[in-house]
């Protein structure tokens, strides 16, 4: 990804000078002094509020995946912490569907999320089951019965949290939003080399902004998609909450 960013802008930014500097005449030469050193300033500036923009849903999407997979596994922690207060039948009952689908969201939802294939249409059968079983459990005491009603409580909030981690894994960065940038940036390199009065001057400019340019869809696009990439949000926090089997060490 890096060599495809950065290549791309270093490739854009020759383009550019040889077209603008080396080879234009007349017209250009005699308003590049004049005009596009006001152009410059302006430019850089949308410039940078796209960044901004563009990086701003890519942050908040990141921060609802982990914040939507962590409460996934606070609810299933809580689960298996309150199933501990009923029988050893009814424990092990809960425990397993638990650790059922822990392992299902892992080995199983995690790639559909990252290909963009995973719907709500999919139910989550282990959850759905554990929920209509924690509804079925007869309370002997008080204690119990509180126990019950906090079972079902995180149940329903572990559903609501793989909802929503689902419905995240479809975010992205639009194409209109990507094309925006780039002709941005663009914009604002052939400024640079149409403000720029020596040639030299030219080189270095563009090729600092080119990388600053390069670097920032960098960052964007190395986050853009939570579930997808080395940067992905991933399901060790659920992981965490059963490592084993029920009956397992």
């Amino acid at each position: 990804m890096a060599l495809v960013f950065f290549g791309s802008a270093y490739l854009s930014a020759a383009a550019i000078y040889l077209v603008i500097v080396e080879f234009a005449r007349g017209a250009w030469v005699r308003v590049r002094s004049t005009i596009f050193p006001s152009l410059l300033s302006p430019l850089c500036t949308l410039f940078a509020f796209f960044v901004v923009f563009t990086a701003a849903q890519v942050w908040t999407d990141n921060d609802r995946a982990t914040a939507a997979v962590a409460q996934e596994a606070s609810a299933l922690r809580a689960v298996i912490i309150l199933a501990a207060d009923f029988p050893e039948e009814s424990r092990t009952r809960l425990e397993t569907l638990v650790h059922g689908h822990i392992e299902e969201a892992a080995t199983k939802e995690w790639p559909m999320m990252a290909h963009e294939t995973a719907t709500l249409e999919i139910a989550s059968r282990q959850l759905a089951e554990a929920l209509q079983f924690a509804l079925t459990l007869t309370a002997s005491n008080q204690g119990q019965e509180i126990a019950q009603r906090e079972l079902v409580a995180a149940l329903e909030s572990a559903l609501d949290a793989r909802r929503q981690r689902i419905l995240i894994s479809h975010a992205s960065v639009g194409f209109v939003k990507w094309a925006c940038l780039v002709i941005q940036a663009v914009c604002v390199l052939t400024s640079i080399a149409l403000a720029a009065d020596k040639r030299s001057n030219a080189i270095i400019a563009m090729g600092l902004f080119a990388t600053g340019a390069a670097a920032c869809l960098l960052l964007i696009g190395a986050y853009d998609r939570p579930f997808i990439g080395q940067l992905a949000v991933r399901p060790d926090p659920l992981l965490h909450v059963l490592p084993a089997a029920p009956g397992q060490p």
